[in-house]
């Protein structure tokens, strides 16, 4: 999950200031967690402790109600109002926010239906609940040992994502983007392409789009296929530096639950 949390604080300096420089500088000055993160930690928190996703991004949301970039305007009403009801959304955040599900799963069906509830409290857009699924579906098979071309596949033939366009093309025209449609099949793309941890956050931030988001969700599927063993000992190092305790603290119970 901490490859999650490293896309988002890489991408973060990029979202409002994008770049299609491969070769970006990784952490400059300002840049730290979004809300990309507190909702990877309360997926996570909630996955670990038994706790309902609302409640647990709830909680985590009105502890860190400011973040970077700030949250989108019908997920901090949401998060205000008294009686939250799902908005049909199909934005990216329910994607950004599933790695924890991916790595926690017993198997794929209940990673499947996991996601799907992780997403449907505020996401239940078809498309909204679609994205989350996928990137769920993408963790789980990459933690497995399952080829790229399995997961290209399996991604494909399920969620009729077409992942055959030629990544390098659309970077020329591609720009910001905030829907599950058009975020979650170029981070899947991005790891497929990519050669290693690192490899596949620059191609993703560089795409010049919603990078942060982007970056998060590449973060997450790249961790799981190259294993966290495979992140920068100085990119891991600086992410929990930066995150607030009580975040490091859920992120550290996770990883030595899962992922050692």
């Amino acid at each position: 999950m901490i490859g999650a949390i490293i896309g988002d604080m890489v991408g973060s300096t990029y979202e409002f200031a994008p770049t299609k420089n491969y070769n970006f500088e990784l952490l400059p000055a300002g840049s730290t967690y979004t809300d990309d993160s507190i909702m990877c930690v309360a997926v996570a928190d909630a996955v670990m402790h038994g706790q309902r996703f609302a409640s647990a991004m709830r909680d985590w949301g009105r502890r860190y109600p400011t973040p970077k970039g700030s949250y989108g305007g019908n997920f901090a009403a949401w998060l205000r109002t008294k009686n939250p009801a799902p908005y049909y959304s199909f934005g990216n955040g329910s994607a950004m926010r599933v790695a924890a599900v991916g790595w926690a799963g017993e198997n794929l069906l209940d990673v499947q239906l996991t996601a799907y509830n992780s997403a449907e409290c505020t996401h239940n857009h078809p498309e909204g609940i679609k994205g989350a699924v996928a990137v769920a579906t993408a963790v789980y098979l990459a933690r497995c040992g399952h080829t790229k071309a399995d997961i290209k596949q399996r991604i494909e033939q399920q969620f009729s994502y077409d992942l055959s366009f030629d990544l390098l093309e659309l970077k020329r025209t591609y720009s910001f983007n905030e829907s599950c449609m058009g975020t979650v099949p170029v981070a899947i793309k991005c790891y497929l392409e990519s050669k290693d941890f690192e490899d596949a956050i620059r191609l993703a931030v560089a795409m010049g789009g919603d990078a942060d988001t982007l970056g998060c969700i590449t973060g997450a599927i790249a961790e799981a296929g190259y294993g966290t063993h495979s992140i920068p000992t100085p990119l891991f190092e600086a992410a929990m530096n930066e995150l607030p305790t009580d975040m490091r603290e859920v992120v550290v119970e996770f990883i030595e639950r899962y992922q050692r």
